[in-house]
């Protein structure tokens, strides 16, 4: 059975770009691809994106999305269509993911333009929050480019270290190195050594998948910053984050970093949930 891979589509620039690293992605690991908008109303304008285009299928949510398939098909080894929806766009994206049984959502971060008020931007987050499977989610302005380095920033928590399964298993499918990050705000002895026998872990069961992994420890005041900062620095192409950790740990990686990650790192940001890797 095809994997399939969700990707919401507004019609902004940043959604298009969304699509075009879904492309990419899908054709590697043999994929199909389903687009899908979530209804707002039957009276819309020409978005900016298409201005350029000479219609032919009437200005519709139907005729803009049948101008992407034809744009994209011969691009696209698998399937590839779309699905139109009504209702809050968040859940309506999620329950889709969850009738499909999505293997990853991919979609954009902004999407304020010429065409009403764009919705991603303001939903990428929820749907992150909410999605029954892997998002990821692409800033803008972020090219669509092979896939060499994944950057999986690990604390203390048993959950920032659920993402390294995975990460590997992700890794595998395009020949892309792991960099095992740990990430503190501390220098407190017993922090520094249990970060250090959780790398190591990590970076063994990566290196048994056959996966170069890269080890580096990380210290400063925002855990946010300075993963992205490395990630940037090393030329990655995706940072990998869990969006829920243990309240009692020291170094949190929860809601504020995680929407804080999503919403401002210039890298695509992979982000899962422990509920959804624990199934």
């Amino acid at each position: 059975m095809k994997r399939n891979i969700l990707v919401p589509i507004d019609f902004s620039f940043d959604s298009i770009n969304a699509l075009e690293h879904a492309i990419s992605i899908a054709n590697k690991i043999g994929a199909n691809i389903r687009m899908i908008n979530v209804r707002k109303s039957h009276d819309i304008e020409i978005p900016d994106y298409f201005k350029d285009f000479n219609f032919v299928f009437g200005k519709s949510i139907e005729g803009y999305f049948d101008i992407l398939v034809q744009k994209y098909k011969k691009k696209v080894k698998g399937e590839f269509d779309y699905k139109i929806r009504e209702g809050r766009v968040y859940k309506e994206i999620t329950n889709q993911a969850k009738y499909e049984d999505s293997y990853m959502i991919i979609m954009g971060t902004h999407g304020i333009s010429g065409f009403e008020e764009y919705w991603i931007g303001s939903n990428a987050y929820k749907v992150v929050s909410d999605a029954p499977c892997p998002v990821l989610t692409i800033r803008k302005g972020f090219p669509c480019k092979p896939i060499t380095k994944i950057v999986a920033p690990i604390d203390i928590s048993k959950e920032s270290r659920l993402k390294i399964s995975y990460v590997a298993d992700f890794a595998a499918l395009f020949n892309a190195e792991v960099h095992v990050v740990t990430v503190r705000e501390t220098n407190a002895r017993d922090i520094l050594e249990r970060l250090k026998s959780y790398a190591a872990q990590s970076c063994e069961y990566i290196a048994q998948k056959k996966i170069k992994c890269v080890l580096k420890d990380l210290h400063g005041e925002n855990i946010t910053n300075i993963s992205i900062d490395y990630a940037k620095e090393i030329g990655a192409q995706m940072i990998a984050v869990m969006t829920e950790q243990s309240e009692n740990t020291s170094n949190l990686w929860l809601g504020a970093y995680a929407q804080q990650m999503v919403n401002h790192s210039p890298i695509p940001v992979l982000s899962l949930r422990a509920e959804v890797l624990e199934k």
